[in-house]
């Protein structure tokens, strides 16, 4: 298998979608912060790029796997796109106020200590990502998505909340759930690499 990973050129279908993610990351950042995130219009477009950076991010895998399209670069860069855009997505929300700072820099320090983990025992451990990890991930496309759009209204006169207010909650949810699958998911884990670095000894 490794001989077949080692043929396999860095330039195909799934790296250059990886890469697109990348590449996205300042446009989406650009497009939500535009008017300190009171723009409606470019709130939708910083939206359509994230769904489309969601979107790629489960086609990549599905061909590379498909395909036998999996490579060293795509094992590295696939991680790090992921949580580029995620990352830029909670920084983001943050700067506008539509997520606490404590909740993001808690999410942030999981996400990156678990992939730098992940990259750097790549070569020795092998830890295959679990459903519940595919399940937080799922989580937080969600609660990011939502709360990128403009949801939002000021306009609360009447007293009533409008569909927007509802889903921008429903998205709050989504992210109480997401982070509690994040912490969860981390802690699994580092108790599996400490699991099999101790089986390696």
């Amino acid at each position: 298998m490794s001989g077949t990973e080692q043929r396999v050129s860095n330039f195909n279908l799934p790296n250059i979608l990886t890469t697109l993610r990348i590449v996205l990351v300042p446009f989406f950042a650009w497009a939500l912060l535009i008017d300190g995130g009171e723009s409606a219009q470019w709130r939708l477009v910083a939206w359509v790029i994230f769904a489309v950076a969601m979107i790629t991010d489960k086609i990549d895998g599905d061909i590379a796997r498909a395909r036998n399209l999996v490579t060293d670069f795509g094992k590295i860069a696939d991680p790090i796109a992921d949580k580029a855009i995620t990352g830029m997505a909670f920084i983001g929300l943050s700067i506008v106020g539509d997520i606490w700072w404590w909740v993001t820099i808690v999410v942030l320090l999981r996400e990156w200590s678990v992939t730098l983990l992940r990259l750097s025992v790549l070569k020795r451990v092998v830890i295959a990502a679990k459903d519940l990890g595919k399940l937080k991930t799922t989580f937080q496309a969600l609660a990011l998505g939502g709360l990128t759009l403009p949801l939002r209204d000021d306009d609360l006169a009447s007293g009533l909340q409008t569909p927007g207010e509802v889903l921008f909650y429903v998205s709050q949810a989504c992210l109480a759930v997401a982070v509690a699958l994040t912490l969860w998911s981390g802690y699994e884990f580092f108790r599996d690499v400490w699991k099999q670095r101790a089986n390696l000894r």
